[in-house]
């Protein structure tokens, strides 16, 4: 009669003991579900600020620097026995799992504002990545503003909007010199300081040699354009506008929020929002390259295939997933945009309690 009792509080035992060990079965799970939502948000506020920006709003960033998701587990175990005839056992066992996560956020202000998103992208930063194997005609259209003489797109209506059609013929030039591997990028410092690790302050582009007829052509053009002598294979990239001094090339970087506002005024908005003076007609590029880095549409609602999306004054405004070109351009400018913080925080800091 009282057989079946042990069996009953055994299994209650398994059931609240070793079987649930939260931590390490949800780390792996938080991890990447955390992750996922952390770069989520971040593609949605750097959007919506390229879209306040299309109207002439105040764009605000707001940094996520720590994260604690708290996990409490409650068991509990009950065993009786009846007095009534017959005898029976009696028992209840109970489990409650609560998650309490918290976030912690900081607004980007003062000083750090300044230096993260009015200060121009360093050169000698800026240059590596392109060796890294993002495509340099995709960076210089988000970060480059001027070459020598001839001018990006900006974000300001007419001619000097549009920019110079020899710019996009540049950086498709230097594109394929890219992808054929004659086009690298040396980083050295001019003087050592006893004690101390020099920094790389000297940025050099070196332009390859080639046999192949059509590339030997591309990389004449490319030597011509930076005024090098025939046989040089490298120029000095120094930061600035105008001429260049022989065997230097001038190259003036934009800063944050000037990347942000020329993909800004390249959305295409609807005709009302511009008869009405809520904001000024799309920029129209000239020359190789036509359409805009990173295509933005708008409408009333949002369509199943996105990429990232965001509402802004009842509209919703959103990038296509099987826009390839928009999503790598739009990428690399968030790579970008984490480069320029100035912050000595260690980034978002995730810890996760476990009460059980």
């Amino acid at each position: 009669m009282f057989k079946a009792a042990p069996k009953l509080l055994l299994g209650a035992l398994l059931l609240l003991t070793g079987c649930y060990n939260i931590g390490s079965r949800r780390l792996d799970q938080d991890q990447s579900d955390y992750s996922f939502a952390l770069i989520t948000a971040g593609k949605r506020q750097t959007l919506l600020n390229i879209v306040r920006l299309r109207y002439a709003d105040t764009p605000g960033f707001l940094d996520t620097t720590q994260l604690i998701s708290g996990y409490q587990l409650q068991r509990s175990f009950a065993v009786g026995v009846g007095t009534a005839s017959p005898v029976r056992p009696s028992g209840n066992a109970g489990i409650q799992f609560q998650e309490s996560p918290t976030f912690t956020f900081q607004p980007v202000t003062g000083d750090a504002y300044a230096q993260s998103f009015l200060r121009p992208m360093p050169i000698g930063s800026l240059l590596p990545l392109a060796m890294g194997g993002l495509p340099i005609d995709v960076l210089f259209r988000l970060a480059v503003q001027s070459v020598n003489l001839i001018s990006n797109a900006g974000s300001i209506g007419g001619d000097v909007g549009r920019g110079s059609p020899e710019f996009f013929e540049l950086i498709h030039d230097l594109r394929v010199l890219q992808v054929a591997g004659l086009l690298g990028i040396q980083l050295e410092h001019s003087a050592e300081i006893p004690g101390k690790t020099p920094s790389f302050d000297r940025v050099f582009l070196n332009v390859s040699s080639t046999d192949n007829p059509i590339l030997a052509e591309t990389v004449y053009e490319t030597r011509r354009f930076f005024q090098m002598k025939p046989k040089d294979e490298r120029v000095e990239v120094v930061y600035g506008a105008g001429q260049p001094r022989p065997g230097q090339i001038r190259i003036l970087t934009r800063t944050m929020l000037g990347a942000l506002g020329q993909i800004a005024y390249q959305i295409d908005v609807p005709q009302d929002d511009i008869t009405s003076g809520r904001t000024q007609p799309r920029i129209q590029l000239i020359g190789r390259e036509t359409k805009p880095i990173v295509v933005v549409h708008v409408g009333k609602t949002v369509p199943d295939n996105t990429f990232t999306s965001v509402q802004y004054d009842k509209k919703y405004y959103y990038i296509y997933e099987n826009d390839f070109d928009s999503k790598l351009a739009f990428t690399m400018l968030q790579i970008l945009l984490e480069l320029s913080k100035t912050t000595k925080s260690p980034g978002t800091i995730v810890t996760i309690p476990v009460n059980g």
